[in-house]
């Protein structure tokens, strides 16, 4: 019982729409048609023309990360694996929202609000890559997906250093691994076709800067 709590609570908060609603009361725009068609944060600046609202559809995003584990953590056991699942079907239901016809978000801003209570470890080592992968690149697509795969690398490779640092405290490195992996599937999943597009452009592959 307490699984389905906890996937149900992420799932609840991972699908409140915010990027759609944001838009659709403040601007009259349905993002789902606006743009990349992306029902995210940088999709909802780049066709509002707004950094207030996206900062704030960011924002909402990483609450409902953030908002899925403490209330799992609140109202369950203390125990890794529930507020984990909530996280992740938070993400998944924000990537595929169920209101939207499956339409979503890329899942960063909501898996950086829930790790950042779950496992803030994870989350800076996150933000140290991507930092250093976007000043090499300034790509926002590839240094999303760069930093998040060698972050997923050094938890394979560093389980025990990293399983100390996240509360509750993961006693189980197969636990561990399947939540990082999990995580990182989602999030791989939905910039696989932009990652394409980067790949595809002459001026992101040339050597010169």
């Amino acid at each position: 019982m307490n699984y389905l709590f906890s996937l149900l609570i992420g799932y609840f908060l991972g699908s409140i729409p915010t990027a759609f609603l944001v838009l659709r009361y403040s601007k009259g725009l349905d993002i789902t048609n606006s743009g990349t068609g992306n029902v995210g944060a940088m999709n909802s600046y780049e066709v509002s023309h707004s950094k207030f609202l996206g900062i704030l559809v960011f924002l909402i995003d990483a609450l409902k990360g953030l908002l899925s584990v403490y209330i799992t953590l609140l109202l369950l056991p203390l125990a890794f694996i529930y507020p984990a699942m909530a996280l992740l079907f938070a993400v998944f239901a924000h990537c595929y929202n169920p209101w939207l016809k499956f339409k979503g978000g890329r899942g960063l801003a909501a898996a950086a609000g829930g790790t950042a209570l779950l496992f803030p470890a994870l989350l800076g080592v996150w933000l140290i890559l991507w930092v250093a992968i976007y000043f090499f690149r300034k790509n926002i697509i590839f240094a999303n997906v760069s930093s998040s795969f060698l972050s997923l690398i050094l938890v394979y490779g560093s389980v025990d250093i990293f399983a100390k640092y996240s509360y509750p405290r993961i006693f189980s490195a197969p636990t561990l691994i399947l939540f990082v992996s999990a995580l990182f599937i989602i999030i791989f999943a939905k910039h696989f076709d932009p990652l394409l597009e980067v790949f595809k452009d002459k001026s992101f592959l040339s050597t010169k800067r």
